[in-house]
């Protein structure tokens, strides 16, 4: 007679119970999606991670299935990338995110007009070394001043940039921060032995 496990994870530090539906038995099981991560450093070792980009709409398992010709190793994808929460760390489907972002902003003009903050634009010196770099968050009318001793023969000069600051709209950020998502690191198939 064979059992029916189910598995039940708790948020009790990692510890759930599996239970068995032939035998009524409870078992306690380990939550092997708590308390372990990849370090950062170790992702970016290109002799042992993939980097890949998960396009459209695809879920984990789509992606196991492209990746390792495995569906079921969508926990794989997830741990690699130390995913706990797919709601909130992998990237919403169009609808969720069509959805999600009217929900936030109210309506599509806040949404695709609506400033969230200003970036940077990349400013160097005329020997090529950069001063201000881009994409940092600052105020719209942020300026710099800055000394370039290049500029003159035997002189040096002070130099004020303006207008350096360029707007980044709610839909800009909120795409941006979805397609971050969108990059991920997969193990190399040689090392996943099925």
């Amino acid at each position: 007679m064979e059992k029916l496990n189910i598995a039940i994870f708790g948020a009790d530090g990692g510890i759930g119970k599996a239970l068995c539906l032939k035998y009524l038995e409870d078992i306690r099981v380990k939550n092997i999606f708590t308390g372990v991560s990849i370090r950062e450093d170790i992702l970016q070792d290109l002799t042992v991670f993939e980097k890949f980009q998960i396009v459209g709409d695809d879920r984990p398992d789509n992606v196991a299935f492209e990746f390792y010709e495995d569906s079921n190793l969508d926990w794989l994808v997830l741990k690699c990338n130390n995913i706990i929460n797919v709601q909130s760390e992998w990237p919403l489907t169009q609808m969720d995110l069509d959805e999600y972002l009217l929900d936030k902003y109210g309506d599509y003009n806040t949404l695709y007009n609506g400033i969230h903050h200003y970036e940077t634009k990349e400013i160097k010196n005329s020997k090529g070394v950069i001063i201000v770099p881009e994409g940092l968050q600052v105020s719209e009318n942020y300026k710099v001043t800055y000394f370039d001793s290049a500029l003159g023969q035997h002189r040096s000069s002070l130099i004020e940039e303006k207008n350096i600051a360029t707007e980044v709209t709610n839909y800009d950020y909120e795409i941006n921060i979805e397609n971050k998502k969108r990059n991920i690191y997969l193990l190399k198939s040689e090392y996943v032995s099925l």
